[in-house]
């Protein structure tokens, strides 16, 4: 059903943030070859992804009715793994999926944002219609929001607070005309956000013409409730040193929507994968996914692979810590986080 002239905030909903229980987690099924790696490849990456999410919770996978036979070669279809299928043109569910809100009673319902292919960049006139498609799916209330936004882009810590970077947000290729103001209105209105902090960019490698154009999944997340998990790197020569001191030194002056100060716990491990066609591609441990009871983690055998999981199960000491191999994903420039999206806990409204 679709929430005629409604938003979710008068009808008494918000945004839970990532770290709430889930009530399953959604993955999409890669279609066609990746802009710069093998299509079975990132079969098997995925595959290893939904292997792991299914330890601990359910997972959809979402797939074009052209390629869905095509799963049985790296999965088992059977419970706790489900299929849909959907005409898809993409992989990354986190941008062009649906955004879950939830009410004070338990029930459930998806935010359909506009979905514009990050900025015109890929073909999306089936992504675009994957929220609406999932709502109808699943029976449950659907609200269409007039702000291109993708969930890579901002973090939540489902109390009123988001984060995302201004090289993502203010991006004129997205909103073309907004103000800042504006944006920040229509995340009040369709997510319930109460305060927005701004950050200034992704990492370096997230730029470019086959970018996110810097998205916060690479970058920064709430680990719980004023307290944020930020990217910053040790090498100075790095070219992404500079933008995440500045990253971490707006978060240090930030307050969120209840008044704190954020604690920022810094992870200054950033590993690359060995040149692929002479280009090396980071592999940022923030671009995790939490999942009921564990964490998915990228690792690829880094040299920093060790130490950051040690921190990672410091920072995360109530869940399993879980890794998968993200080579490809890191090579279109995405991670774990990126693949995936969940669905909060609760009844669907209709």
């Amino acid at each position: 059903m679709t929430a005629d002239g409604r938003t979710p905030l008068a009808d008494g909903l918000s945004m839970p943030a990532r770290f709430s229980p889930h009530e399953r987690s959604y993955v999409a099924w890669p279609v066609i070859d990746e802009q710069r790696w093998s299509l079975d490849t990132a079969r098997r990456e995925h595959a290893a992804v939904i292997t792991a999410i299914a330890r601990f919770e359910p997972v959809t996978v979402v797939a074009h009715p052209d390629v869905a036979a095509t799963i049985s070669d790296y999965l088992d279809l059977s419970d706790p793994i489900e299929l849909l299928e959907i005409p898809t043109d993409d992989t990354w569910i986190r941008d062009n999926g649906p955004i879950f809100v939830t009410n004070r009673s338990g029930g459930v319902a998806v935010v359909a944002f506009p979905f514009n292919g990050w900025g015109e960049k890929a073909k999306h006139a089936n992504d675009e219609k994957i929220s609406e498609r999932i709502a109808t799916a699943r029976e449950m209330r659907c609200y269409p929001a007039p702000l291109c936004l993708e969930g890579g882009g901002f973090s939540v810590d489902g109390e009123g607070t988001l984060i995302a970077t201004e090289q993502y947000l203010l991006n004129p290729n997205r909103n073309p005309g907004w103000s800042r103001e504006k944006i920040e209105r229509e995340l009040h209105d369709y997510l319930g956000i109460e305060k927005v902090i701004w950050v200034g960019n992704g990492l370096v490698e997230d730029s470019g013409p086959v970018s996110t154009d810097g998205h916060t999944d690479n970058v920064v997340q709430f680990i719980r409730p004023g307290e944020v998990l930020l990217q910053t790197v040790r090498d100075r020569s790095n070219p992404n040193y500079d933008f995440c001191q500045e990253n971490l030194r707006r978060l240090e002056r930030a307050t969120d929507a209840n008044g704190r100060s954020l604690e920022v716990i810094e992870l200054d491990l950033l590993p690359y994968t060995e040149p692929i066609n002479g280009v090396r591609y980071p592999v940022p441990y923030v671009n995790y996914y939490v999942v009921n009871g564990g964490v998915i983690v990228p690792a690829n055998g880094a040299p920093e692979d060790d130490e950051a999981l040690e921190r990672l199960a410091k920072i995360l000491p109530d869940r399993e810590i879980a890794t998968v191999p993200s080579v490809a994903l890191a090579v279109d420039g995405g991670g774990v986080g990126c693949i995936t999206q969940q669905q909060p806990v609760g009844a669907p409204l209709s």
